[in-house]
């Protein structure tokens, strides 16, 4: 039953994640850096410090925990910065691809490295037993052929349909820039392996890795913040912050966009905790988190219309990955 359980919010988390570019779609009239380090306040830096303060016991804090840790602590902020460089990346693959496509790459790469990158680094690669190996290569099997049903939509789709579904859609460019994203994007993974002694072990299961989640994202943060600062510059965009009339509806849509990204890690730790009994999953999390939101991420790509024009058997190459995709989410407990 904790099996079923841990999968499911494992899987809500998911659902969330790949929900959380839908209400930056209602967004008004700022630049991409405007609304992009806005909401990032919200993902990175508020919903992070309320989900770590649970898992803090009583009489103790985080800073004292980071304190104490100090080497942790430091090279699970590095890699945060260093995924940071993957979320500004992921949200530009967004940009060129759309949801379900720019996901479905960034993702697809994010989670094959994140889950294989995160024992070795900090020397745990014990841990990758044959059924963890196996359910990564499943989890690229199943992106590479959505990855293939993307490249059928952009050879058969006229260039007026592309952009009809996704404004700025670039194929190449876009392709380039999603593996880079799932490069960087693994280092939250990373960031979280170093972080492993970053708990009290008074602290429930289910919050246990939230405070190194805390610290993945404030680096992540950083990174961000310098760049879209850096771009508000260059291009001028200043001003957005001082359009009064619109922070009403956007900041109420930057709120619910990290709300719904910080979902997928909060879900993370809360199914792991569930998942204590099966050591092969706990390893494998990653993967099923990265897996399921690509998943979803397609699901909306179909509501949004993203998939329209296309041919059957596009689609058919589309459901076929996404079915290989559900598949490996729990392959590694049948091995």
């Amino acid at each position: 039953m904790n099996l079923i359980i841990g999968l499911l919010i494992i899987a809500v988390g998911a659902f969330c994640q790949s929900s959380s570019y839908v209400p930056i779609n209602k967004i008004k009239s700022w630049s991409w850096e405007s609304y992009w380090i806005v909401q990032g306040v919200f993902a990175w830096l508020v919903f992070p410090l309320l989900g770590a303060l649970l898992a803090v016991p009583e009489g103790e804090s985080l800073t004292a925990l980071f304190a104490a840790h100090p080497k942790e602590s430091l090279l699970t902020m590095l890699f945060g910065a260093l995924w940071g460089v993957g979320g500004l990346t992921f949200g530009l693959s967004m940009r060129y691809l759309g949801v379900a496509l720019g996901q479905s790459i960034a993702l697809g790469t994010c989670s094959a490295l994140g889950a294989i990158l995160g024992p070795v680094f900090t020397g745990h690669a014990g841990d990758l037993t044959s059924a963890v190996i196996i359910g990564v290569v499943v989890t690229l099997v199943g992106i590479a052929i959505i990855g293939i049903a993307g490249a059928m939509k952009a050879a058969a789709l006229p260039e007026e349909e592309k952009k009809k579904a996704v404004k700025d859609f670039n194929f190449g460019k876009g392709i380039a820039v999603a593996l880079l994203a799932g490069f960087m994007s693994a280092c939250f993974n990373i960031g979280l392996s170093f972080g492993a002694p970053l708990t009290w072990s008074s602290t429930k299961p289910i919050f246990a890795t939230l405070p190194a989640t805390l610290l993945v994202t404030v680096g992540g943060f950083l990174t961000n913040a310098v760049y879209c600062f850096y771009q508000n510059s260059r291009n001028k965009t200043w001003g957005d912050y001082r359009q009064g009339s619109l922070w009403g509806n956007n900041l109420l849509f930057c709120v619910l966009a990290g709300l719904l990204w910080y979902s997928q890690f909060f879900g993370l730790s809360l199914g792991k905790g569930f998942l204590a009994d099966y050591p092969v999953l706990i390893t494998f999390s990653w993967c099923i988190l990265m897996s399921l939101n690509v998943v979803f991420s397609n699901v909306w790509g179909i509501l949004l219309k993203e998939w329209k024009g296309v041919s059957g058997k596009t689609v058919t190459v589309l459901v076929l990955g996404i079915i290989v995709l559900i598949i490996s989410t729990f392959l590694p407990q049948l091995i």
